[in-house]
């Protein structure tokens, strides 16, 4: 397991189904919504519970004998828990378990500029260049963790390596590493 507080939502595939349905049979258009899942579960939990169904022990906790945990910490990019919406505002709809996400949203012309933006970074491989752009956006971004992009850290360190291999993206040149 990555980490002990990890926590996650879980429901039944005709639980999810139904209620998926049903939100869908609300739609008028563009609407995002939220399904009520109940309680998050800490994974830790679950895989004692697991443990336990088997007719096992969980080792270092109930005995020396049995099943051990380990915890090997959290990968880049993972949270310890789900969030359902960035600012937490959704609507109740005529169904207890359904609401309507009232997340802001950008202009077109807004969203162009982001985008000519962030091409600039991209293109020159600028992952600090990036994030600031996502920061400023008016989004609400918030990195969880420092920049993990494995190219860029080879462009920071060895950019002679990287600089022999070009692929486009946009309309400008970007340089790849080839493994």
């Amino acid at each position: 397991m990555t980490h002990k507080e990890v926590t996650r939502y879980f429901m039944s595939i005709p639980e999810a189904a139904q209620l998926v349905i049903q939100a869908g049979a609300m739609a008028s258009g563009g609407e995002v919504y939220l399904l009520e899942m109940g309680d998050a579960i800490k994974i830790a939990d679950l895989a004692k519970r697991l443990i336990h169904e088997m007719s096992q022990k969980v080792k270092g906790e109930e005995s020396e004998e049995g099943i051990e945990i380990q915890f090997t910490g959290l990968r880049p990019g993972e949270k310890l828990y789900e969030e359902l919406l960035v600012d937490g505002s959704a609507r109740k709809t005529k169904h207890p378990r359904i609401m309507v996400a009232q997340d802001f949203s950008l202009e077109w012309a807004e969203v162009e500029a982001l985008l000519s933006e962030l091409s600039v970074g991209l293109n020159d491989n600028n992952c600090i260049s990036v994030r600031d752009v996502l920061l400023h956006s008016g989004t609400g971004y918030v990195p969880q963790h420092g920049l993990n992009d494995l190219l860029w850290r080879d462009l920071e360190s060895e950019p002679a390596l990287v600089a022999e291999n070009v692929v486009p993206i946009f309309d400008e040149p970007v340089q790849k590493k080839v493994v």
